[in-house]
């Protein structure tokens, strides 16, 4: 799907707007007094402030994060803060929601929104602009606000005495005033772009703006509120930049660290898994998951190819990571078990398994690839098992082997690698990545489709020696690849040659 352009998004919220007065009922009978009263009530809470009067935009129930994060920004004056949420999760509109409630319970008197363009800022600012004409509770409680002379898209100032304008990215704001109010409310949303952040000489542009042009734009005697909303799009961004001098960075993502939407009121897990199926693994991270990813920045190729007739192997080696977790949970640890070949100085990933699983299914991939092999050539099988993952081993993993192949009538033989391995992210790029730049690998094209190869992909692709995204798929190929080295360097010859021999030809020998 298209970007929206700022005109398009301009016209759905004028839209949406020109229905606001029939969706937002107000009751005609409260006199006076009766309204002072309730509003009184209301300003005490920001919550139920803005429940009251944004019912048709707060259509959902606040999620926690949401209700923490106005009742943080509203009980400090002078503040700094960067809200990192990702997309569906409503920063604009809760921004727009606290912003409005320091307005109108005269706690801020001038607003500056500031955006990559100008024509952003001013969509962004539509919505309060159109609000304080249409909104109907707005309009009972505090009165008309839109004024003659003094209401553009860009710049207005309300009845109540507040000031708002939308700035584009390095536009003159030297000298802004409201009266004798200097800008209280420096907000910044969808101020970075990609294409910005691809050029390392425009963002330092766009930062210093920010950093040097308007904010000092502020009263250095009287509290401010510097609000930043956007997602961490590069590793190096204006957002990024914000985030280190903030006073709270509060980064949120479609799902927790548990794999659960953080906004089931809104996002159900059946939606995000539907949206994040239409779009690859470097997307997903970057969009919903605050991960800006460089695909392919270790591992260019990843070439697939058609695989020799198993027979044609001397053996294979299946390779088994396991995990700790026992469950199909998004947010517990993947597992994989990955079977591979070498033939004619070429590796081959043939086939296997890379997902969130339960302990006794990733033991019943064992016996799958075992079948898929059929006899047609010898399979050594191993599961790693250092130290750690001993007591995993012994207490969960042979007891459910025994009773695996109890269940099948088939008895399967999986060596332990009790190996001491090196740091996992170098030890995958030292022995994978000139497999990849020599082209001595092969996937195997016939599972192409298979969503397990697809994630073994998706891993190889996002892998960075930081470790920004899950790499169990390659640290079991790894394992994979080099078993099959030292399990070949077992089956060939021995020759000795005497050091004679070996000395005779080499000059530097005196």
């Amino acid at each position: 799907m298209a970007k929206q352009t700022d005109k398009q998004a301009l016209e759905l919220w004028l839209r949406f707007h020109e229905g606001l007065a029939k969706d937002v009922p107000v009751d005609e009978s409260l006199t006076r007094r009766d309204i002072e009263k309730k509003r009184a009530e209301l300003e005490k809470d920001p919550v139920e402030w803005i429940l009251y009067f944004f019912p048709a935009y707060a259509k959902y129930e606040f999620a926690p994060f949401q209700i923490k994060a106005i009742r943080r920004i509203v009980a400090n004056d002078d503040w700094f803060e960067v809200l990192s949420w990702c997309r569906e999760l409503a920063k604009s509109t809760v921004a727009m929601f606290v912003i409005m409630y320091l307005i109108m319970t005269k706690r801020k008197r001038f607003v500056v929104l500031a955006s990559a363009t100008i024509d952003a800022a001013e969509r962004l600012l539509t919505p309060y602009k159109i609000n304080f004409e249409k909104n109907p509770r707005l309009l009972q409680f505090y009165g008309k606000q839109a004024t003659i002379g003094a209401w553009t898209d860009r710049e207005f100032t309300c009845a109540c005495g507040a000031k708002f304008i939308a700035l584009g990215a390095g536009s003159a704001p030297r000298g802004m005033r409201n009266e004798n109010i200097r800008p209280d409310i420096i907000y910044f949303d969808d101020y970075d772009t990609d294409e910005d952040c691809r050029n390392p000489i425009t963002l330092d542009k766009k930062w210093q703006w920010a950093e040097q042009a308007l904010y000092p734009t502020q009263s250095i005697s009287e509290p401010t509120l510097t609000l930043w909303c956007g997602n961490i799009i590069a590793k190096d961004c204006c957002i990024t930049r914000a985030g280190e001098k903030a006073y709270h960075w509060d980064i949120v993502n479609i799902r927790d660290k548990n794999g659960k939407s953080t906004w089931p009121q809104k996002n159900t897990e059946e939606q995000i898994d539907r949206t994040l199926s239409k779009i690859s693994a470097r997307a997903q991270q970057a969009e919903y998951f605050n991960n800006p990813i460089s695909e392919g920045k270790i591992f260019k190729n990843l070439p697939f190819g058609k695989v020799p007739s198993l027979k044609k192997f001397r053996f294979l080696i299946g390779y088994g990571d396991p995990a700790y977790s026992n469950s199909k949970k998004k947010g517990s640890s993947t597992k994989a078990l990955w079977l591979i070949g070498k033939y004619k100085g070429i590796y081959y990933i043939i086939k296997g398994f890379l997902a969130h699983e339960t302990n006794a299914n990733f033991i019943g991939w064992y016996f799958e690839l075992d079948k898929y092999v059929g006899g047609q050539t010898n399979v050594y099988w191993y599961i790693e098992n250092n130290k750690l993952q001993d007591p995993f081993y012994q207490q969960v993993f042979k007891p459910l082997l025994r009773d695996e192949c109890a269940k099948r009538g088939k008895q399967l033989f999986i060596r332990e690698d009790t190996r001491k391995k090196t740091d996992k992210a170098t030890r995958i790029e030292a022995n994978l990545e000139p497999l990849d730049r020599l082209g001595a690998w092969v996937f195997n094209e016939e599972e192409k489709d298979n969503p397990h190869m697809q994630e073994l992909i998706n891993q190889f692709k996002l892998f960075e020696l930081t470790l920004p995204y899950p790499a169990d798929g390659p640290d079991a190929v790894e394992g994979g690849a080099t078993m099959v080295d030292s399990k070949t360097g077992e089956l060939e010859p021995i020759y000795t040659v005497s050091l004679s021999d070996m000395n005779q030809d080499n000059q530097y020998i005196l």
